[in-house]
């Protein structure tokens, strides 16, 4: 398999025909709907390379070339608008993206572009490293563990579904960012948020409930009404 490409791209058509392009090429894809959920799938797996959207739902599109960079300086980012003003690809590219593309584009041309990147990494993706450290992760007394989606609750061990623990992670990756039902949907499950509002609720109150059995004086996920919720 070929590097890890990274599509992030609100439009699920445009989405899936990247994917088929890609993968086709023989490379490895993983795609995001929006910047949130592509900041979290940056944390937890890094890609060789991401083709990004501007017009993103939420964080917009420079925010999210922002964050990439400063996590993870050496990914290689295409970025990919149907704006063409040249004040607007000089002020990204001084941002950090390595190239920029114009839609409609031209799929070989696109293909031409993302070998030009890897290759410039010298690397083809390889050695690539996370400024930040990613050993634990702790808010008040909760610790989790990444590399072995482990949890700890003042010491003890705490039982959470995969996507319990991903919600979770999430959460604590952003104390004090309201993450709205939309954000941690689409984050989690990988999919276009369908008004999905019960299956988010249900599996916070898991949560919330896995957490009380061990610490019942403690309030850790905070719902703001109307918004979403936060690590409180």
């Amino acid at each position: 398999m070929g590097a890890r490409i990274l599509i992030v791209e609100d439009d699920s058509d445009i989405s899936q025909m990247l994917n088929e392009l890609l993968t086709g090429a023989g490379y490895e894809t993983v795609q995001a709907f929006s910047g949130t959920e592509a900041l979290f799938c940056v944390e937890r797996q890094i890609p060789q390379a991401v083709i990004l959207d501007l017009m993103l739902p939420g964080m917009k599109g420079e925010e999210v070339l922002c964050n990439i960079k400063e996590m993870c300086p050496k990914v290689r980012i295409i970025v990919s608008s149907a704006r063409d003003d040249v004040r607007t690809r000089v002020s990204l590219l001084r941002a950090g993206a390595d190239d920029y593309v114009v839609k409609p584009f031209d799929t070989e041309e696109l293909l031409a572009r993302l070998e030009a990147v890897l290759r410039r990494g010298g690397e083809n993706g390889e050695g690539q490293e996370r400024i930040h450290k990613t050993e634990a992760l702790e808010y008040k007394n909760i610790r989790i563990y990444p590399e072995k989606l482990l949890v700890q609750v003042a010491g003890q061990e705490v039982s959470l579904t995969k996507r319990e623990y991903l919600i979770l992670e999430l959460l604590m990756r952003h104390p004090g960012k309201v993450f709205t039902r939309s954000n941690i949907y689409e984050s989690v499950w990988n999919e276009e948020f369908l008004g999905e509002e019960n299956a988010v609720n249900v599996h916070i109150s898991n949560i919330r409930q896995k957490l009380a059995k061990i610490c019942a004086e403690e309030t850790y996920i905070q719902t703001v009404w109307g918004i979403g919720f936060k690590m409180k």
